[in-house]
């Protein structure tokens, strides 16, 4: 395939905290809103050598700080999956939490489409397929108290940022920018992509309820699993080594050349 490359280092959109070796598959992992690659640092202590382990990095934070936020699904779907495009010799499967199930989706149509590219999973996790899930509320109509008592109330991965006025200064704009972007995201038509789909939710996630995860069923013709986890929003966080240990199994049971879906 000519648009094919040897991966890369230096690119601002992706971290690799695993590769380079042999490992039998890639796993692509697309952060939540207001979220950062490094929310997945400590999974590559934990997932088996086969499998190599990248993130997706968001401008707007960390060590992207002075760029500019992405606030519109399409341009911010582009660019990550024009970033991949060097790490498809090998089966690529995709994990994204909360916002980033709803990016990770896009990521793998546009994969599909533009390369012929099948990931051998789309991992969705604590969001309700996007057909049927919709923030109402803008998030620019609340005041910064208002705004991160709401998103307090989902879980927190850590109350420091809550309580650091400081914290908050560098936190709030990329999560207002996300917030918008999945405010604006209305895929009333959605595509169905050939990926398995694979669906993980908290027990008591106010923000999605398993009938609204259950739905992404209906955007995958290469057949649906859905798995609970008690826990909040962020139950990725305390239940960490039974996901991965799920996931892991997952992915030793699906590798497939990335050309093909693989049955389910």
């Amino acid at each position: 395939m000519s648009l094919l490359r040897r991966p890369v280092g230096g690119d601002p959109w992706l971290r690799v905290f695993r590769g380079g070796g042999d490992a039998g598959v890639r796993l692509v992992c697309v952060p939540h809103a207001g979220g950062a690659a490094g929310f997945f640092q400590s999974w590559a202590a934990r997932l088996p050598d086969s499998v190599d382990l990248l993130a997706v990095r968001y401008p707007g934070r960390q060590d992207r700080l002075s760029e500019p936020c992405v606030e519109r699904m399409d341009p911010l779907a582009d660019r990550i999956t024009e970033s991949l495009t060097p790490y498809l010799d090998r089966p690529l499967a995709l994990f994204g939490h909360s916002m980033g199930a709803s990016v990770a989706y896009e990521v793998a149509i546009r994969l599909e489409e533009r390369f012929g590219i099948v990931p051998t999973v789309l991992f969705v996790s604590g969001h309700g397929a996007p057909h049927v899930t919709r923030i109402d509320q803008d998030p620019d109509d609340f005041d910064d108290e208002e705004f991160l008592a709401r998103i307090a109330a989902l879980g927190e991965v850590d109350a420091a940022v809550f309580r650091s006025a400081k914290l908050r200064e560098l936190v709030v704009p990329a999560l207002r920018a996300d917030l918008r972007l999945i405010h604006g995201y209305l895929p009333r038509a959605p595509r169905k992509v050939s990926a398995p789909i694979a669906a993980y939710l908290g027990t008591g996630d106010p923000a999605c309820d398993r009938e609204s995860v259950s739905a992404w069923a209906e955007l995958t013709t290469g057949g649906f699993r859905l798995r609970a986890f008690p826990g909040d929003h962020f139950y990725l966080v305390p239940a960490q080594a039974d996901l991965l240990a799920d996931l892991t199994a997952q992915l030793g049971g699906l590798l497939t050349a990335p050309r093909a879906a693989a049955p389910w």
